[in-house]
């Protein structure tokens, strides 16, 4: 009988080794790491010769640079977008003009890599070298496949530190293949933490995860940085700024302005509407004065002449947008600026398409160079800030001219919808709030109206018409308007009756002005501008002054 069971408890005994042996090799494939490592041409897309993949950050571009020889070239759209918006391509002249803070530099493309700038097949590329001479980057540069990697982020970016040597993989897990091996020391940027695995980013352009066991917890780093460019510098007042724009429509109209000023006090700063973009070949019409200057100056008073783009004959996308008729611009603004001895240039650029952005900005920088060359305070103009006027970019306006001025007023303006403020105390605070997102608070001034809308309902037709502060208090009592304190927006709000027909006015008087010109030192503004000279009653200047500091 025991021999006959013999050969059955072997083949039990080698049916249990052989499963402990599988499980055993199951166990050690599912728990050893593989190192396997990924194909680079799949990670990064099948890179084509001559060209070379780009890494912006933790970020892997669908766009594509080119390499000639050791000198990698990035598409100047994804330089702009990412680096440095300052390299601007002058289509007229075929070159990148950068602007500096005090020149204009041009660098004139060719049709053959080994320059800075290669034009080719239509696109604009600039070299790496060309781009770090004006630019703070580190960049990597890297063979099979050909790629770029760029770090620009150097402010307090949320790294890790590799505590063991290890792999940094595609996917989490052991079992992903291997983007790139870490040693202890080495700095990743970190993206994402997980239960056992955090997203990170080398230095050189690998986008993967590694185990969290073997790496530090975050922190922010913020790097010391040795590179160095020319800085802008600006010319400010050393008092608020307290401005009141001139509407001026001739030059015969220039010798009242001792009338329009007789009562005024407390204003240190007068932007007379002097000068108009006339043809698209940017040249100006101008009425501008020297004897308006120097009775200004007499009084105590800073004079920044304003530019306009109102004429219908113009189209401000054609005149910026072209480096000859923008520069023809430039020097005869500066030219009548000169010759009647202003004190600065407020360019008040309206309903600027979204196309015409990036030439504003251009006109901008070109525009400020002559100015801080010739002394001349640089100010702009803005509307409140609104999603469809982001390509304003006020965060640039902010870096290269002397003060950004927020148009603090139509709210609710002619072709409204509704009846309304033409300036609400919470809109103008909310205006205020966002430019500040963008522009430093030293280098603000609110713009104020002077001006309220007297607003007629007649059936269902709404209509309205922009009036001085005199006349909208003679309405109010003229018809016994109904008028009472307004706290939502900050406003004595009337109403009335006549023939028929119902009046709405959103008074501008010293409450509301006072309740907007607070808004100044609270948030630490460099001042206030009105709209406009004439419009106002004359014991609104103290009211300003009183609130200013």
């Amino acid at each position: 009988m025991r021999k006959k069971y013999m050969p059955t408890l072997i083949i039990c005994l080698l049916i249990l080794i052989t499963g402990l042996i599988g499980l055993g090799v199951h166990v050690i494939m599912k728990y050893t790491p593989t190192k396997a490592h990924m194909n680079l041409n799949e990670y990064y897309g099948q890179v084509a010769d001559g060209e070379a993949a780009l890494i912006l950050g933790t970020e892997v571009l669908e766009q594509r640079g080119l390499v000639s020889g050791e000198e990698a070239y990035l598409p100047l759209e994804v330089v702009n977008t990412y680096l440095n918006q300052r390299y601007y391509w002058d289509s007229e002249n075929s070159a990148i003009l950068y602007a500096t803070p005090s020149e204009l530099l041009s660098f004139p493309a060719s049709q053959e890599a080994g320059g800075q700038v290669w034009l080719k097949d239509g696109t604009v590329y600039l070299s790496l070298s060309f781009i770090r001479q004006y630019t703070d980057i580190d960049t990597y540069v890297s063979q099979n496949p050909a790629r770029v990697a760029i770090q620009y982020d150097f402010s307090a970016v949320p790294t890790v530190t590799v505590l063991k040597n290890t792999s940094v993989r595609y996917l989490g897990g052991i079992k992903a293949e291997i983007l790139r091996e870490v040693k202890v020391g080495e700095k990743l940027i970190y993206m994402e933490g997980m239960e056992e695995w955090s997203q990170v980013a080398t230095q050189d352009g690998y986008i993967g995860y590694i185990e969290n066991k073997k790496i530090s917890a975050p922190e922010e780093l913020t790097s010391e940085r040795d590179f160095q460019t020319e800085q802008y510098t600006y010319l400010s007042m050393d008092e608020p700024v307290n401005m009141v724009w001139h509407q001026v429509t001739s030059m015969e109209a220039n010798g009242y302005l001792a009338d329009a000023i007789q009562n005024m006090t407390g204003v240190n700063v007068i932007s007379p509407t002097w000068f108009s973009i006339q043809d698209n070949a940017g040249n100006i019409t101008s009425i501008a004065s020297s004897d308006y200057v120097a009775q200004a100056h007499e009084r105590g008073l800073q004079v920044w002449g304003l530019v306009d783009n109102f004429s219908e004959n113009v189209q401000t996308t054609q005149v910026l947008s072209l480096t000859s008729s923008r520069q023809n611009l430039i020097r005869q603004l500066i030219q009548a600026s000169v010759e009647v001895g202003l004190d600065g240039i407020n360019v008040d650029f309206e309903y600027l398409s979204e196309e015409v952005g990036i030439h504003f900005l251009e006109f901008l920088r070109e525009i400020s160079i002559e100015c801080h060359k010739n002394g001349l305070v640089l100010s702009v103009d803005n509307p409140v800030p609104e999603d469809f006027t982001s390509h304003y970019d006020r965060a640039e306006q902010g870096r290269v001219v002397d003060y950004v001025i927020i148009m603090g007023y139509d709210e609710h303006y002619v072709g409204s919808e509704e009846a309304g403020s033409v300036a609400s105390l919470p809109w103008v605070e909310k205006g205020i709030q966002d430019t500040l997102e963008e522009v430093p608070a030293e280098r603000v001034i609110n713009g104020i109206p002077f001006y309220t809308r007297l607003w007629k309902t007649s059936g269902s037709l709404l209509s309205s018409e922009a009036i001085g502060m005199d006349a909208a208090q003679e309405a109010v009592n003229t018809n016994q308007a109904q008028v009472y304190w307004n706290k939502d927006v900050g406003q004595n709000y009337g109403t009335y009756e006549l023939d028929g027909d119902t009046y709405q006015i959103w008074l501008e008087d010293a409450e509301s002005v006072a309740a907007k010109v607070k808004l100044v030192p609270q948030y630490g503004l460099a001042g206030v501008a009105a709209w406009k000279l004439g419009f106002e009653n004359s014991s609104i200047w103290p009211v300003i002054t009183d609130n200013l500091q």
